[in-house]
């Protein structure tokens, strides 16, 4: 606190001088700290009566707030430090959305529209966010399913469209069922219906998109193939699928009719994730982002399971953990032909990120 005081009496004057006659509240925030005791409070707020403030105290919405911020680290019996090892002191310029009520605001259980495999509303923000959605933007989820980050794109203001290759998710049900609620249903609840684009029932490794179609942004949370399996569009036994596909119902084709589901073959997370880069190096701008999330095992060597690509530089690896296993929210950043990356393939990765066999055999 010595040198926090010393810094501040250079150029509190300066500093103070548009404030002084504001109403106004003091507050002390520790991070992984122990919450100090009210006594304790009050001996630092007390400390700077040097600032000399004539504005009255209001703890209920003050005109200004000003906070003494700690930091402590953890000690390896999990408990903090008695002294912070950084002290901050500054005026309250702004709030996130959070405390304005978002992240409850976007809660599952309030959207008209969810499902069993919904990413959670808080997450789906904070990617959004990492992602730089802003206004206008062209935002993009190969695996949109009930779309929760559709959703929170949508809320900062981008334009969104999505695809996925299970119907039932895009669809909200099966043709022929009443009241059926879809994505678009959670648009128009949150008022924000005017950036749902829309969705399309597609396999992402056959992708249907115009080949010089440019987005903003792509954000997603890749199937791990724990509910069901991962699938792609095609067949191991392709004498069979040529008989179903030729079949004729009514004079055409099985293939050729509106109802025709297409056969689906085993595919792996690794194959999915490469074709996932390859597509984002391809369709961002310069500066364009992609940020989706990556499961792996707790004695995984993770470093060498993230997918690499030449065009695309990874910025951010942000944890999330679970009990045996966790999953990372992998950002990247395409950069212009100067950039000198590396492409890293499921071919050069150095093992397998097997995670749904490793899943169902409890990480053993």
């Amino acid at each position: 606190m010595d040198d926090v005081h010393a810094d501040v009496r250079t150029r509190y004057e300066k500093l103070t001088e548009p404030y002084m006659d504001c109403t106004f509240k003091f507050e002390v925030v520790e991070y992984q700290g122990a919450k100090k005791a009210k006594k304790e409070q009050i001996r630092i707020i007390d400390s700077f009566k040097y600032l000399g403030l004539r504005g009255k105290i209001r703890l209920s919405n003050p005109a200004q707030v000003f906070t003494v911020l700690q930091s402590y680290s953890i000690e390896a019996d999990l408990c903090p430090r008695s002294e912070p090892d950084y002290c901050w002191f500054g005026r309250q310029v702004g709030l996130s959305a959070r405390s304005h009520g978002i992240v409850d605001r976007y809660e599952i259980a309030k959207r008209p529209y969810f499902g069993t495999t919904t990413f959670e509303s808080e997450l789906s923000l904070v990617t959004c966010n990492l992602a730089l959605v802003k206004e206008g933007q062209l935002v993009y989820d190969p695996f949109v399913g009930t779309g929760s980050f559709a959703l929170a794109a949508g809320h900062f203001g981008g334009y969104t469209f999505g695809s996925d290759i299970d119907f039932l998710a895009l669809k909200g049900g099966r043709p022929g069922q009443k009241d059926i609620k879809r994505l678009k249903d959670n648009f128009k609840h949150y008022g924000t219906q005017t950036k749902f684009g829309d969705v399309l029932c597609m396999d992402f490794t056959n992708s249907a998109l115009r080949k010089d179609l440019i987005v903003d942004t792509i954000v997603c949370d890749p199937p791990y193939g724990i509910r069901e399996g991962l699938r792609v569009c095609g067949t191991t036994n392709l004498e069979s699928a040529k008989l179903t596909e030729n079949k004729l119902i009514d004079g055409e084709k099985a293939f050729l009719r509106r109802e025709y589901v297409q056969p689906k073959k085993p595919c792996t997370l690794d194959f999915m994730l490469d074709d996932l880069l390859r597509f984002s190096a391809e369709r961002l701008p310069v500066g364009g982002r992609l940020c989706f999330w990556m499961p792996a095992a707790d004695d995984e060597d993770i470093p060498r399971l993230i997918p690499q690509h030449e065009k695309l530089e990874l910025i951010y690896v942000l944890e999330q953990s679970f009990y045996r296993w966790s999953r990372r929210l992998l950002v990247y950043v395409k950069r212009d032909g100067s950039y000198t990356g590396k492409t890293v393939t499921k071919e050069e990765r150095a093992h397998e990120n097997n995670f749904r066999e490793r899943y169902f055999n409890r990480f053993i």
